[in-house]
């Protein structure tokens, strides 16, 4: 699966790249070098990152699941037992 940002956010990120050149680097970067730049960090690392918050919202998800029998569960068969506690009040 492609990691792919919307054009808003990859604005900012080449801006937020060219910015860190200029600010870090003996270097400027232009916007097609770091735009170039970007496309590399999401085809090689993002994976990483992607693959990483989806193994932590599925270990999430497992807790929670594993907390639902807990949050809704009802005792079977019931009815008698509570009528008999009715009749000794």
């Amino acid at each position: 699966m492609a990691i792919e940002l919307g054009k808003e956010a990859r604005k900012e990120a080449v801006a937020s790249i060219e910015r860190y050149f200029q600010e870090n680097m003996e270097e400027r970067i232009g916007n097609i070098a770091a735009g170039a730049l970007l496309n590399f960090f999401l085809e090689e690392i993002g994976p990483v990152v992607f693959n990483k918050a989806v193994a932590e919202v599925q270990e999430r998800l497992q807790m929670r699941l594993s907390e639902i029998d807990i949050e809704v569960h009802e005792d079977e068969f019931q009815y008698w037992r509570r009528q008999e506690k009715g009749r000794r009040k």
